[in-house]
């Protein structure tokens, strides 16, 4: 059976990596074969964990292993043909070696290379959990539309690759003096187009792969979570459980209290604005989160209490939200259980779509292709609402 996977992501600075450390020890203290992945380029899972990790899986305490993949030796295992190539047409236009070779690797690929490890440990039977440090969210989202990408590769262009380069290779060196790529550059990128298809795959059963997102309750964080949920809802990701970290205690006394009614506030829009998806919340500690001690500090805080979460489990198991855009317009389906349709109202703002609904308010962050657009029809079923998005001078308001 596939090994269940947790992708952490969310802004730099958060706490993500501490967060991701603890779920994968609470996996292992559970009977769980866990790996612990990092793929962000800034590493710091070593230091969270206290202990020395390598870009291979490493043994850190029982049932509990580690990896920090090194971007660089996953480009030249997938990327060398390609790298190689482009390196000569950028030497012969003239430019000097060094820059050469920092041209070949586009912007983000790092980071691709380095979530392609997740798919190798998914292949793998050794483990029976796997958790995802991710590069922060702006990476992350730049790499959600490639596995689409890859797939038009697949059925557009290599059918096509060895006609169009018989043809064209002769011509393009007498007439354009530019050297085409030859059969070993559509080899690494078809190779990487398979790939990339097999990891999306793995990211949408969700069954057994979801994303949680980590934040601080700090508003311009918040935002950018927001934006993340969005775009994760659109390509399909599942995102079962919104962590919240660094909260201020009751306790805090006068110094803090302001920012302690603050978070209140912030922690009132988290949970209106990701429902139904469990929000777990952890308090800003009196020292450092580093080590096996306050590691599991900060996982009895997030999964222990009363009622008791599972780290590993699925913690939600359905999409709230399902955006699908076309040339024409966009749909969004949202679920609102318990509401009445009287009680529903609606209002664009720039890319905020303001859902109310009985005095209450919920904030959608729509993606930037929809900022000209406005909702033209709204219908509300099952208790699911649907709205339809028209260009501004289709768009009769709703």
């Amino acid at each position: 059976m596939a090994p269940r996977t947790i992708l952490y992501t969310g802004k730099g600075g958060v706490g993500k990596t501490s967060v991701a450390a603890c779920t994968a020890r609470a996996c292992a203290a559970s009977g769980l074969r866990t790996l612990v992945l990092s793929t962000d380029p800034a590493h710091s899972l070593s230091e969270s964990l206290g202990a020395s990790l390598g870009p291979e899986p490493s043994a850190v305490s029982d049932r509990l292993w580690g990896q920090e993949v090194n971007a660089q030796d996953e480009m030249e295992r997938h990327w060398s043909g390609v790298q190689e190539w482009l390196g000569e047409v950028f030497v012969e236009r003239g430019l000097d070696h060094i820059s050469a070779q920092e041209l070949t690797v586009p912007p983000g690929m790092d980071e691709l290379f380095s979530l392609l490890r997740l798919q190798a440990a998914h292949e793998s039977p050794e483990w029976d959990a796997i958790v995802v440090d991710c590069a922060p969210t702006g990476e992350t989202l730049r790499l959600l539309s490639f596995p689409d990408v890859a797939r038009w590769w697949i059925e557009k262009v290599f059918p096509l690759e060895r006609q169009l380069l018989a043809a064209a290779r002769p011509l393009a060196r007498s007439l354009l003096d530019i050297q085409l790529p030859g059969s070993a550059v559509f080899a690494d990128v078809q190779r990487l187009s398979k790939n990339l298809i097999a990891m999306n795959e793995i990211l949408r059963d969700r069954e057994r792969c979801t994303v949680r997102l980590v934040m601080n309750p700090d508003k311009m964080v918040i935002g950018e979570a927001m934006r993340t949920f969005t775009y994760l809802n659109l390509y399909g990701y599942l995102t079962d459980a919104v962590i919240v970290n660094r909260v201020f205690p009751s306790e805090v006394g006068d110094y803090f209290a302001g920012w302690r009614r603050v978070q209140e506030e912030h922690l009132s829009l988290v949970r209106s604005a990701f429902a139904p998806v469990p929000v777990l919340c952890a308090p800003f500690f009196d020292s450092e989160v580093l080590g096996g001690e306050m590691l599991d500090r900060l996982a009895s805080e997030l999964f222990g209490g009363p009622d008791g979460v599972d780290p590993a489990a699925v913690l939600h198991d359905r999409l709230t939200q399902e955006l699908s855009v076309s040339e024409d317009g966009a749909r969004l389906r949202l679920m609102l259980p318990f509401a009445e349709k009287g009680d529903i109202s609606l209002k664009k703002i720039g890319l905020e779509l303001i859902v109310g609904v009985d005095g209450q308010r919920r904030t959608i962050i729509l993606p930037s292709a929809l900022a000209a657009f406005q909702p033209s029809a709204a219908t509300f079923e099952d208790g699911a609402l649907e709205v339809s998005f028209r260009g501004a001078r289709d768009a009769k308001p709703v």
